[in-house]
């Protein structure tokens, strides 16, 4: 066997990778000409530029669409949370489902460990909802909500509204979300009516605490209070449940309430 110097040139005689190098170099019998693998290579080439080219173009496409109509692209967005289920209750329509999605999260009911609440200014603010589209999210649900009355300037449950409270809780159905939205009447300041809308939802609350102990419950129940500034109930809520049935119904009695209700509708 001779010897490899390693000063040797690979392609002399005496290298003994010469065979390899040679089989390499030389195309095996019936084979393919030495240049077809470049010519195949070339065209691959051209083919994934010319598809990267198209993709980059399809983008920059679409991101100028969407900056020429803006709001045809969040409209879009938008409508894909809301799908209705054919499981889910009528009222759950894509739109209901939209505005319900809204309050959700201006009021901190998804997305956080605890029970934030709403009062006027988050509701305007952060749901960008008026006060007619806001009573109509509540409106589909007369035959799972209540109107829980109190007396002028008072947030003390009478046994009326606590029998009825019980009966709308323990009547969930499987729904997640357990609202409250707390009321006052036109009498009075804004400020004063805030304050007492929020101790009438503070007393429905309180009320479920005590009474079934759930350990879920502050991620069920959602807390809005709107004093007398937003979404005033109308008459057309006398024919409502109500826990004064028996008592004369106007403008400013349904206002001096806690309307409640389960949700049935998924998002």
């Amino acid at each position: 066997m001779s010897a490899y110097h390693p000063h040797q040139p690979p392609g002399s005689p005496g290298n003994p990778n010469r065979r390899a190098i040679d089989a390499v170099d030389a195309p095996s019998a019936g084979g393919s000409p030495p240049f077809l693998p470049a010519l195949v290579g070339g065209v691959a080439g051209v083919i994934v530029l010319l598809a990267t080219t198209l993709t980059v173009r399809a983008t920059v496409s679409g991101a100028a669409d969407r900056l020429k109509h803006p709001q045809a692209t969040a409209a879009a967005a938008e409508s894909k949370v809301a799908v209705a289920d054919q499981s889910e209750e009528k009222y759950c329509t894509p739109g209901f489902k939209t505005v319900l999605q809204r309050v959700l999260n201006a009021c901190g009911l998804v997305g956080g460990e605890s029970r934030r609440g709403c009062q006027p200014a988050d509701v305007k603010t952060f749901a960008s909802i008026n006060d007619e589209d806001f009573n109509a999210l509540f409106t589909p649900l007369k035959d799972r909500g209540a109107v829980i009355m109190f007396d002028d300037g008072s947030d003390a449950l009478d046994p009326g509204a606590k029998k009825l409270l019980e009966e709308r809780w323990m009547d969930r159905k499987g729904a997640r979300y357990f609202f409250i939205v707390a009321r006052a009447s036109r009498t009075g300041s804004a400020d004063f009516n805030r304050t007492l809308s929020h101790k009438r939802a503070n007393s429905v609350h309180f009320f479920l605490q005590e009474q079934f102990k759930d350990p879920d419950l502050e991620k069920q129940v959602g807390m809005l209070w709107l004093g007398n500034e937003f979404a005033q109930l109308t008459k057309e809520y006398c024919d409502w449940p109500a826990s004064r049935s028996s008592a004369k119904c106007n403008a400013d009695a349904l206002n001096r309430s806690a309307f409640v209700s389960w949700v049935d509708c998924r998002l």
